[in-house]
């Protein structure tokens, strides 16, 4: 069987959508008689971080074609401008070859509304990996005026991608509600983010005494309007100055806004570029504690962060601001892990004093979330679909 994969990133990319596609197309290429033509972008994820990779490779069972993309920031017009290139790439690239399944991963939407489109052109099944509801997060992080009037038509685009698809996986729990009273007829999986190799049998760093010395605190991962740290670590940086010191990697929309903020008497901040995984682990095994924030929003009451796994598998305390689904996770299934409601200092203090600044094994939630064997799951529900509609004809 051929199985055309459309993910806007891929490795060496660095985010989530990147390390979920690697992880899933390694196990795909283990299973005999699969052939799979990647379609995804030169890495992009980061204008602050440049790596290498080739336009095209052949590997085995696995072809890739990276499209190169114009030079863009996080806006929303530069973001429309890249995937529009994406779009039109793929569908020239995809428009004479056969195959028999089309798989999708997307957060934005428009990556599973293309999948659609080019499985319907060729009457082929779809199977869509929703890692975010686009409709739902656009009414909180647009401008009202804004999303009231392009709502109604990503709405429309939503129904066609979804209505088509013959089954979707939700990597959070927490979108069930919306699919399952929006598109009842669509078999729904539930294959979760989870934890890769690389963070799994680590060395323990060893903890000097917390109280002799400021309780380091770092934030990993992208700086936009959907994490909204600029609300939330230069006051909280102000009210732990005296216990504690932040070290936040990343890049994303709001980074400028987060330094202006932090220029205002803040002094026990660091902002780090973002950095390769290698050095990452380095800066989460000097870590004390691990912290993750959501924007107050309703519809990421929904999510469920990727960030929680690997910070997760690192043994270290966590500090999370935020609600819903992902609040409830963390509360059920992550020790030593203290929540509190976003953008809110006095709980996000009283949750730091809580924690226990020790090393906590996490070893059942490793194995129970381990990403190689979740996307092995996935591998093979993926060629299922293939084969029920094989034998449905």
């Amino acid at each position: 069987m051929k199985i055309l994969i459309l993910s806007f990133y891929y490795k060496p990319d660095l985010c989530a959508g990147s390390f979920r596609c690697t992880a899933l197309i390694d196990e795909l290429k283990k299973i005999k008689g699969c052939e799979i033509e990647l379609i995804t972008t030169m890495p992009n994820r980061y204008s602050s971080f440049e790596v290498k990779a080739l336009e095209f490779e052949q590997n085995g069972p696995l072809t890739i074609h990276r499209i190169p993309l114009p030079s863009h920031k996080s806006g929303m017009l530069d973001q429309i401008k890249s995937f529009a290139t994406y779009y039109n790439q793929a569908r020239k690239k995809t428009r004479k070859n056969d195959y028999d399944l089309v798989f999708a991963t997307s957060s934005r939407l428009f990556t599973a509304f293309l999948g659609t489109r080019i499985a319907t052109k060729k009457d082929i099944p779809i199977y869509l990996d929703i890692r975010d509801i686009f409709v739902d997060t656009i009414k909180d992080v647009l401008s009202p005026k804004l999303a009231f009037f392009i709502r109604p038509l990503f709405s429309i685009v939503e129904k066609y991608t979804f209505r088509k698809s013959l089954r979707i996986n939700l990597v959070s729990k927490g979108f069930l509600d919306y699919f399952s009273q929006r598109f009842p007829c669509a078999e729904l999986r539930f294959f979760t983010n989870g934890i890769d190799e690389e963070f799994i049998d680590l060395p323990t760093a060893k903890l000097s005494d917390a109280s002799a010395r400021k309780i380091k605190i770092l934030y990993a991962g992208n700086i936009g309007e959907g994490q909204g740290l600029h609300n939330i670590i230069p006051k909280l940086a102000k009210a732990l100055s005296g216990q504690a010191e932040f070290v936040v990697i990343g890049d994303g929309g709001r980074r400028i806004q987060l330094e202006s903020e932090l220029m205002n008497d803040t002094n026990n901040v660091t902002l780090l570029p973002p950095m390769g995984r290698g050095e990452l682990i380095e800066q989460y095994l000097q870590a004390d504690i691990l912290f993750l924030h959501l924007n107050d929003y309703p519809a990421f009451k929904k999510v469920l962060p990727s960030k929680i796994f690997e910070y997760a598998a690192m043994g270290k305390p966590i500090l999370a601001g935020v609600s819903g689904y992902s609040a409830s996770f963390l509360r059920d299934k992550v020790s030593n892990a203290q929540v509190f409601n976003p953008v809110d200092i006095n709980g996000a203090v009283s949750a730091f004093n809580k924690l226990d600044i020790v090393h906590t094994p996490r070893n059942e939630f490793i194995e129970k979330y381990r990403r190689r064997s979740i996307m092995k799951e996935m591998a093979l529900d993926i060629v299922n679909i293939f084969e029920s509609n094989r034998i449905k004809k």
